[in-house]
């Protein structure tokens, strides 16, 4: 089942430029699904359709089967199903502390106090914050605001949630942490979607992969079938998974022979030396 799925949308700023074209996306319950694109292709722009924050010019958004209608009422139950991070926590955490900021979401669905409470203490110990409570969030790390601020929208309990370059600016260690508790999260049934310009995290996470260039979808498939097509991949200024890229300049350039689909992961490229070896 498709949790979201998007039909032929395009969306033009207030300029009149066009961000999106004829965009055709969707993400099967229990998956994580990236959109790969650079800077400007349009990633944040599809992002913002899926709750609402934005509308479509034309076209339709259906979350679990039902399209998107833009009353006030039936936003407020999307956004309780999808929710969405920010590539800047800073756009996202506003409140004096970790805790009101973690709380503002459930206060806003009328929960009680104490439903309030008990989802904002299980929200930040998922992510590794609990103890930071009463800090500023001003006075946290890059990578303790990021988790802040999906912590802000665990305390949701949203089926869906959707993440916009999540481990931008973070240090490797800031960004494992990060994936670490999609992936948790992930097994435990929640539908993943993240924007990225990694294509080195992409092989390791994603089930299914889109890529963006100029506002359109270019490339859809698994992450063999993506990261297969090169000649898509460089011309939407990407660049393959570094192991698939050494095994391209092996086979290449040292005659060795590897052949397309080329390993994404360490642990394919292993088995694949390996077999060659023993053959």
């Amino acid at each position: 089942m498709n949790v979201i799925e998007t039909k032929d949308i395009t969306y033009h700023y207030p300029d009149g430029t066009e961000a999106l074209e004829k965009v055709n996306f969707k993400a099967e319950k229990g998956k994580i699904v990236a959109l790969l694109g650079p800077n400007g292709a349009g990633k944040s722009t599809l992002f913002l359709q899926f709750n609402g924050i934005l509308r479509p010019t034309t076209g339709s958004i259906a979350v679990d089967g039902d399209l998107i209608s833009y009353e006030k009422k039936n936003l407020m139950k999307i956004r309780e199903k999808v929710g969405i991070v920010f590539q800047n926590p800073d756009d996202q955490l506003f409140a004096p502390t970790v805790l009101e900021d973690v709380a503002f979401g459930p206060m806003n669905l009328g929960l009680a106090e104490e439903q309030v409470e008990e989802r904002v203490n299980e929200a930040l110990k998922r992510v590794g914050m609990d103890g930071f409570e009463k800090k500023p969030p001003h006075h946290l790390s890059g990578g303790q605001k990021k988790r802040v601020a999906i912590a802000g929208i665990l305390a949701m309990r949203p089926q869906i949630m959707v993440l916009d370059e999540p481990t931008s600016g973070l240090d490797p260690r800031g960004a494992s942490q990060i994936l670490k508790i999609l992936y948790q999260l992930n097994q435990e049934g929640m539908t993943i979607i993240i924007s990225t310009h990694d294509v080195d995290l992409v092989p390791l996470y994603a089930d299914n992969v889109y890529i963006i260039s100029e506002g359109k979808i270019i490339k859809e498939g698994s992450p063999q079938e993506v990261f297969g097509d090169v000649k898509t991949v460089r011309g939407a200024n990407l660049r393959l998974p570094r192991i698939a890229h050494l095994m391209e300049i092996l086979e290449k350039k040292d005659k060795m022979p590897f052949e397309k689909p080329y390993p994404l992961t360490i642990g394919e490229a292993r088995k694949k030396i390996l077999k060659e070896f023993e053959e």
